[in-house]
C-alpha cells in the first residue's frame, strides 16, 4: 500500500506553512492566531513523545512553565537579548526534561504516567513556594515583547509574524527529526521496545533524547507565550497545562505532526467561541473528547486523511475501465 501523500514530510511542512498564511485571513485577533501557533509548536513536541515514542507524559507543563519563567526573569530583571533568552529557555527546558525523563523512564505504563504527574505537582509547588523568584500567584508582570530593528513588536500581527517564523523553523526541525534514523528508531521502540532492545538499540537513551528535544521545544514555546501575554503566570506550570497539551494532542491526532496544528487550532478556537456563549463550556468540550475517543481514534488528522482518500478515489474511479483494456 502506498503512503498517503499527506503523510510525506514535505507535505506536512507545506501544510504548516499554509496554516501560517491562512490564519490571518480568517481570524481578526492576532493574539488568538499567535497563541494557536505557539500551542501548535508545543503540541508537536508532545506528539514526539506520545505519537512517536509511545510515552504518555503529564510533565509537559513543567517545561512550558520553565520556559515561561526563563523569559520572565531574563526580560524583566536583566537586559538580555530575546534570541539569547529563547535559546536559554530551550536549553533549560532540555536539561529539565532530561532530569525528569531520566527518573521517569525507569518505570513503564501507569507508573511512568504517575511519575510524570508527581513531577508536575512538585515543580508547581516549588514555583509557588519561591515566590520571590517566580512572583507566586501574581506571576512575573511586564514581560516585554522582542524588538526588530529597534522597534518593539507590540502590535498583535507584528508579533504574530515573529512567532510564525519561529514556528515554521521549529516545525521543520521536528519533521527532520521524525524522518531521521532517530525518529524511525523511536517508532520501533513504540511498537515493540523489547524487540528494539534485543537487536541492540539503547532504548532508554533514545527515550531520554526524545524527552530532551520535546522539553526544549516546549520551553521555547513557553518563552514565546510569556512575551505574548506580557506575564509569566503560575498557571503555566500547573499540571492542568500538561492536561491541556495532551488534550490538544489527542484531538489533533498523534499519528501526524500537522495534527498538532489541527488540535491546537480546534481547541483554542472552540474555547474562544464557547466561552462567550456559556460559562460552563468545558462540559461541551468533554463531549467533544468523548466523540473523538469513540469515533476518531486518529483524531482530526485521521478525518482529513479519510476525506483526502475519498476525494482521491472518486477522481481515480473513472480511470479503472480504461486500465482493463
Amino acid at each position: 500500500m502506498s503512503m498517503n501523500p499527506l503523510d510525506k514530510p514535505y507535505a506536512q511542512l507545506a501544510l504548516a506553512v499554509l496554516a501560517v498564511l491562512v490564519l490571518p485571513l480568517f481570524l481578526k485577533s492576532g493574539i488568538l492566531a499567535t497563541e494557536i501557533l505557539i500551542f501548535a509548536m508545543v503540541v508537536a513536541a508532545c506528539n514526539l513523545l506520545l505519537g512517536y515514542t509511545g510515552l504518555l507524559s503529564f510533565g509537559q507543563g513543567i517545561f512550558f512553565g520553565i520556559g515561561t519563567y526563563a523569559a520572565g526573569i531574563c526580560l524583566t530583571r536583566w537586559q538580555i537579548p530575546v534570541p539569547v533568552v529563547l535559546a536559554s529557555a530551550a536549553v533549560l527546558g532540555a536539561a529539565t526534561a532530561t532530569l525528569v525523563g531520566w527518573l521517569s523512564i525507569r518505570r513503564q505504563g501507569v507508573y511512568f504516567v504517575m511519575l510524570t504527574l508527581a513531577f508536575s505537582q512538585l515543580f508547581y509547588f516549588v514555583a509557588y513556594t519561591f515566590s520571590g523568584v517566580t512572583g507566586g500567584d501574581n506571576g512575573l508582570l511586564g514581560v516585554p515583547r522582542p524588538s526588530v530593528g529597534g522597534t518593539a513588536l507590540n502590535a498583535p500581527w507584528s508579533y504574530y509574524t515573529y512567532v510564525a517564523v519561529c514556528f515554521v523553523a521549529v516545525f521543520a526541525i521536528l519533521v527532520m527529526v521524525t524522518q531521521s534514523t532517530f525518529g524511525r528508531t523511536l517508532l520501533a521502540i513504540r511498537e515493540n521496545e523489547g524487540r528494539a532492545a534485543a537487536i541492540g538499540f539503547p532504548t532508554k537513551l533514545f527515550k531520554l533524547e526524545a524527552f530532551a528535544i520535546s522539553g526544549a521545544v516546549t520551553a521555547f514555546g513557553g518563552a514565546l507565550h510569556a512575551m505574548l501575554i506580557g506575564v509569566a503566570p503560575l498557571s503555566n506550570i500547573e499540571y492542568h497545562t500538561s492536561e491541556l497539551i495532551l488534550i490538544m494532542t489527542i484531538i489533533g491526532g498523534s499519528s501526524s505532526l500537522f495534527g498538532s496544528v489541527l488540535g491546537a487550532g480546534f481547541y483554542l478556537l472552540l474555547a474562544d467561541a464557547l466561552s462567550t456563549v456559556w460559562p460552563r463550556w468545558l462540559l461541551l468540550l468533554g463531549l467533544v473528547l468523548v466523540t473523538v475517543a469513540l469515533f476518531l481514534q486518529r483524531g482530526l488528522w485521521g478525518l482529513v486523511e479519510r476525506g483526502y482518500d475519498l476525494v482521491f478515489r472518486r477522481e481515480r474511479a473513472p480511470e479503472t475501465p480504461a486500465e482493463e483494456h
